[in-house]
């Protein structure tokens, strides 16, 4: 996945998409750095990798394996996001926090996570799963845990305007699903780490079959986004407390938000007719005032 380099919002999501792929080492140095209050246009290499604990030509390296072309990009990115109004939203919870203030720093952090998220997202992507979709004869979604409400969520949306899916859950039924995919059908993937075997392994099965993939992740290099013609990104900071996954949920709904409307769009009579229909099929199920 290609973020473009001219957008400060991108520096933060550039850089937590890459930490999985850096040694406790390395990823210990860029905490330090992300850490340092006083880390400025002027700080030099010296001084970083004095505070670290490490080589100069480590901290170049590091800056390197991140997708910057030395030091003084990397250092120019962080200045540049650290500028940034949303890059003081991120606050740990304090066991000394009113409700009131929790609820501020939770609520912000989902928004910090929206707005970045926003800012990485590819367009042709979207329109990519969205043509895939509509295209499908049947449509496999698969998750663990969190991700497999994420799945169930996005598969309730589209049968509302006449898109039928699946979810599955389990890791058995994920593969025995994915062993009866087969051209002109679609596997859609969600992990938030990529890094989930139970995930991975039916999605690599489906795309054997011949069916097409779709993955949604946190990291646009993580193993799952490796076996999906399609990867949607999203991104989060993580905290001790709430991680990175309760953000990030947010904004993987938004991003299925976002497809959902290019699937209806690709028919919009359809969908409208579909909705009216699904939506009168529930209405008795409603208690009047």
């Amino acid at each position: 996945m290609s973020l473009p380099r001219r957008d400060p919002r991108t520096i933060g999501p550039r850089i937590r998409m890459m930490m999985p792929h850096l040694t406790p080492l390395e990823a210990r140095v860029v905490e330090m750095i992300l850490g340092r209050r006083d880390f400025g246009e002027a700080t030099p290499l010296r001084s970083v990798a004095d505070d670290a604990g490490v080589s100069e030509a480590m901290i170049v390296k590091i800056a390197k394996k991140l997708g910057f072309s030395g030091f003084k990009e990397f250092r120019a990115g962080i200045v540049d996001y650290n500028r940034l109004p949303t890059a003081e939203l991120h606050q740990e919870l304090s066991p000394d926090d009113t409700t009131a203030q929790i609820s501020n720093k939770v609520f912000r952090t989902s928004i910090h996570a929206l707005e970045e998220t926003l800012s990485i997202q590819d367009p042709a992507a979207l329109d990519r799963a969205a043509d895939l979709i509509v295209a499908a004869r049947q449509r496999d979604f698969y998750g663990i845990g969190g991700s497999a409400q994420i799945a169930r969520d996005v598969v309730h949306k589209f049968l509302r305007i006449g898109i039928r899916a699946s979810v599955f859950d389990d890791a058995h039924m994920m593969l025995m699903s994915a062993a009866l995919l087969d051209q002109g059908d679609v596997a859609i993937a969600f992990s938030h780490s990529g890094a989930t075997s139970a995930v991975i392994e039916p999605l690599e099965l489906a795309r054997r079959r011949g069916a097409r993939t779709i993955a949604l992740t946190n990291y646009a290099t993580s193993p799952l986004a490796a076996c999906a013609d399609v990867v949607l990104c999203s991104t989060a900071q993580g905290s001790p407390l709430l991680g990175e996954n309760a953000a990030a949920r947010i904004a993987q709904l938004i991003i299925f938000d976002a497809v959902f409307v290019a699937v209806a769009q690709r028919d919009l009579e359809a969908a409208e007719r579909n909705l009216a229909a699904t939506m009168n099929a529930v209405t008795m199920k409603r208690r009047s005032p």
